[in-house]
């Protein structure tokens, strides 16, 4: 198979997606215009010099089909928030004499936490050179002492580090750039163990957390992914706790497997969910320490805002727990012995997440 072959999608495959690009148009319309947009021609074109593209004269919306293969569904979502924010500039609000990204689709877009930027990728702006993220890192090198008591303190030393700056914004009033970041890979189902870490990240790293749906093109299903949305900076350090985690998780699994000769992979996603449900009690010990200190987070404001903009509805699900198994009581006690280590990225913020050796 060619390279060309292996970007593009079959016929049938992309029939599919354009269905799920025409239901998700009509989601976005109902969610932020009200209903008020009247769905045009929606259109896959086979261009690189743009990614999606708003004619006001034959109401045609394209999108261009490299977002399907290459960018995944979450940045397909965000060109196409952004073409119809030019549709209802001109189509409801008039704007029609402005230009292209005028004061009034500018207006519509932040009213609205979409990406009014006029070209380019739309994601979250990579997070600037912190020095809170060195203190961290620093912090978190000590973490790989070889005595346990150290290590443990030196996380903690590290996640309490974290709290006291994002009090200190807060109480000082300080803007700061927001973005957002989907982190793994799309799901058609989500594990225990991925709610419990979404819930990890919400209530100690100082993001929100949220699944968002997606369509799988490859395999026309659809799927999840988590999204955070925060500042900058914890990001960085949230996207980096999700795959330390993950991993980690993922080998304390297969030492518990070898350790007991267990051949099967059937209690893999009890003991898992164990394991980052251990983490998380540990981490709730010391923000218990943490708030007779008088260090409590109740949350940023402005990422409130932030959030609620790009989600205006919310939906809240149910999901059934492992608690109580023999393999998820085993993963408990593996987690409450985790030990967080450096491995904030390095470099450019694109480069992969490292983790150091154990």
């Amino acid at each position: 198979m060619t390279a060309d072959a292996a970007a593009r999608l079959t016929l049938e495959l992309e029939a599919a997606a354009l269905r799920a690009v025409r239901a998700t148009y009509s989601d976005l319309n109902d969610t932020f215009f009200k209903g008020r947009l009247r769905r045009p021609t929606l259109e896959l074109a086979d261009t690189t010099a743009r990614l999606g593209r708003w004619m006001r004269e034959s109401r045609r919306l394209e999108l261009a089909r490299v977002l399907l293969v290459r960018h995944g569904w979450g940045v397909l979502v965000e060109v196409l928030k952004h073409e119809m924010a030019h549709q209802y500039t001109d189509e409801v609000l008039g704007a029609l004499d402005e230009g292209a990204h005028g004061p009034t689709f500018r207006k519509v877009c932040e009213e609205r936490g979409f990406d009014a930027r006029a070209a380019g990728v739309p994601e979250s702006a990579a997070a600037p050179h912190a020095p809170i993220l060195d203190r961290v890192a620093k912090l978190l090198a000590l973490a790989e002492s070889s005595n346990e008591h150290e290590a443990q303190a030196a996380m903690n030393a590290a996640q309490r580090l974290m709290l006291k700056h994002n009090l200190e914004e807060i109480s000082v009033g300080r803007t700061q750039a927001l973005g957002y970041r989907h982190l793994g890979v799309p799901t058609g189902r989500v594990s225990e163990a991925e709610r419990i870490l979404a819930n990890i990240l919400s209530e100690h790293f100082f993001v929100d957390a949220i699944w968002v749906p997606v369509w799988r093109p490859r395999e026309a299903k659809r799927g999840s992914v988590l999204e955070i949305c925060g500042r900058l900076e914890n990001l960085e350090m949230a996207e980096y706790v999700y795959s330390f985690l993950l991993q980690t998780a993922a080998r304390l699994w297969l030492e518990h497997k070898k350790s007991l000769g267990i051949r099967e992979n059937r209690d893999r996603r009890a003991y898992v969910a164990g394991v980052v449900a251990g983490f998380r009690q540990e981490l709730e010990e010391q923000q218990r320490r943490n708030a007779k200190e008088g260090l409590v987070w109740v949350g940023d404001p402005e990422v409130g805002d932030y959030f609620h903009h790009r989600h205006p509805r919310v939906r809240w699900t149910r999901h059934v727990s492992s608690r109580g198994t023999s393999a998820h009581e085993h993963g408990v006690a593996a987690g409450r012995r985790i030990v967080l280590h450096r491995g904030i990225r390095q470099g450019p913020s694109n480069a992969p997440v490292r983790l150091l050796k154990r």
